[in-house]
């Protein structure tokens, strides 16, 4: 049996994260594992205030016990993308939003690294790139937009529908929305994944979307996966999600 634990976008919630690991380890007690790896379905970081201890925590996250995989997500890749170049927008971003409006919560990342205000934003930028250190974003960087486990697979956003996950175009792996959301095929796979926020974890059988909505001060939600059965763990234990 394949055990993974999940736990949905995290958007700079220090706290949030951290009990979410202190379910695992109550978790980990009862079955006696502590091998089973822990997967991060990205948006790490922006709207919440402590994006950069949230990196931290990640990158030291290892040692406290086994594997730690952090996937990248689309606000990780439009931090990433800031810091190369000021002026650089994401092709899926609505033209009306860059990733410094308060919507998308960049101002937030930056002042989590002691950033901000600055007179303009070339001055901004050059504070920004002094300041992220360099292990951050090399960090951020090199993570995987998808990680295969048994037969699930963890992303951020979803996949393109009818595609193999090899051809899959990377901005659906961190945007996608429709048509995944509405498509009731099987994938193969079982895809887990974040991006859209949900009231609470929603299992579909062939999709579970974890994301519960912690950037807007909402619950951080972690599940453990077990072959295809789904979990939600809670102060209370496991409570079964079953698909409908």
């Amino acid at each position: 049996m394949t055990r993974t634990y999940a736990i949905g976008d995290i958007h700079g919630q220090l706290d949030k994260l951290a009990a979410a690991h202190a379910l695992i380890a109550a978790d980990r007690r009862t079955t006696g594992d502590w091998d089973a790896p822990v997967a991060h379905l990205g948006d790490l970081v922006d709207r919440g205030p402590e994006a950069a201890e949230v990196i931290e925590y990640l990158i030291a996250g290892p040692a406290r016990g086994g594997a730690w995989l952090a996937i990248k997500g689309n606000h990780d890749a439009m931090f990433l993308g800031f810091l190369h170049d000021p002026e650089w927008r994401d092709p899926r971003l609505y033209s009306q939003y860059a990733w410094l409006h308060q919507k998308l919560g960049g101002i937030a990342t930056l002042q989590s690294y002691g950033v901000g205000p600055e007179p303009d934003l070339p001055a901004l930028h050059a504070r920004a790139v002094a300041k992220v250190p360099d292990a951050h974003r090399v960090w951020l960087a090199s993570r995987p937009l998808t990680v295969a486990r048994g037969p699930v697979v963890y992303v951020h956003a979803g996949i393109r529908p009818g595609l193999i996950l090899d051809r899959q175009d990377p901005l659906d792996l961190m945007w996608i929305r429709e048509p995944f959301l509405s498509d009731p095929r099987d994938h193969g796979p079982m895809i887990v994944h974040g991006h859209t926020v949900v009231d609470r974890p929603d299992h579909r059988g062939n999709r579970v979307n974890l994301d519960t909505g912690a950037g807007f001060g909402r619950d951080l939600t972690v599940a453990v996966i077990e072959g295809r059965d789904v979990a939600v763990l809670s102060a209370l234990g496991r409570r079964p999600l079953p698909p409908p």
